[in-house]
């Protein structure tokens, strides 16, 4: 594996490992704005980091991104306005409404039946594979940039965009995705396309080759990439923090975006997601532990935000 460029532009070394602990879905739900306010909001001048966190000399950033056409999305942009100061927020381009017969949502942007981003019931496709299938790329564009103009109109302090399920990593899309992002001077979310993570998103054969010649086209601009994505698969409902603490022990030197879905347990997010709801929750509460930034301490992995990525990017 080549050397991230990154790290040294950090101040770290090339064998260093670093990881940006991400929490998506925030606003998809009033469960993940709730986790995602415990994490990060205030509970007094003394208590920064969420209500059932200790005070202490260890801290984490956590880095997240809204859904801008879910219902919950005004009220996380109203938090986001209310304590900037402590928020790290980029848009989670969705062109999915994934939880079928339960709970959708549809497009920002007018739209028209040939468009192709919607279903019959007109909400976003379910499906990463019916998206790029069916979608046309100039409405996609133009619901990429409906979605972060929407978030920069409620006040949000952006700092960088990334996607729902996958969708945007598309011949189709990418290109789009790309390029608003640079007209707001905001760091896309990109890896490095190679086999093994393609494959492990089913991305295969020419569509792969495709897809990595582009990405590797980007980062040759100068564009920040990932070296890896991870996330914590619990295998069992029990020991979460011991689980997640494995999947950070195995990481790799370079840098990698780890995936979190935190959510608060509430009957609302048992509806939505009757069958994976607690997993969410196991995310929430590993990440509300004071063990973990220990733990991280202790491998020697450095811990950063998406902010500071954006700040680099805009002087650079």
């Amino acid at each position: 594996m080549k050397h991230n460029p990154l790290l040294r532009s950090l101040g770290l070394a090339d064998t260093d490992r670093v990881v940006l602990i991400h929490t998506d879905d925030i606003g998809m739900c009033h469960a993940s704005l709730a986790a995602y306010v415990d994490l990060v909001g205030p509970t007094g001048s003394d208590r920064p980091y969420g209500s059932d966190r200790a005070t202490g000399s260890h801290h984490l950033t956590f880095a997240g991104s809204t859904m801008t056409p879910c219902a919950w999305f005004p009220a996380t942009a109203q938090f986001c306005v209310e304590n900037a100061d402590l928020v790290d927020m980029g848009v989670h381009v969705t062109l999915n409404a994934e939880w079928r017969g339960r709970y959708r949502w549809g497009p920002v942007a007018p739209w028209a039946p040939d468009d192709g981003l919607v279903d019959t019931d007109g909400y976003l496709s379910a499906a990463t594979a019916e998206a790029q299938s069916r979608a046309r790329p100039e409405a996609v564009r133009r619901e990429i940039a409906a979605q972060v103009q929407r978030a920069l109109d409620a006040g949000i302090d952006v700092t960088h965009m990334d996607t729902h399920m996958g969708t945007v990593f598309y011949p189709g899309f990418l290109e789009a995705y790309v390029q608003i992002a640079l007209e707001h001077r905001i760091p896309p979310f990109l890896v490095r396309a190679t086999p093994d993570i393609l494959a492990a998103r089913g991305i295969e054969g020419p569509l792969a080759e495709s897809l990595a010649a582009h990405v590797d086209g980007l980062e040759a601009q100068g564009l920040p990439m990932f070296d890896d994505v991870r996330s914590a698969r619990f295998a069992s409902m029990d020991d979460h923090l011991d689980q997640m603490k494995r999947t950070l022990s195995d990481l790799r030197p370079g840098l990698t975006y780890f995936i979190t879905h935190p959510s608060k347990e509430t009957p609302e997010l048992q509806a939505i997601i009757p069958e994976r709801w607690r997993e969410r929750v196991a995310d929430y509460q590993v990440l509300m532990s004071e063990e973990l930034p220990h733990f991280l301490d202790e491998q020697g992995i450095h811990a950063i935000g998406w902010r500071t990525l954006r700040d680099r990017f805009r002087r650079s």
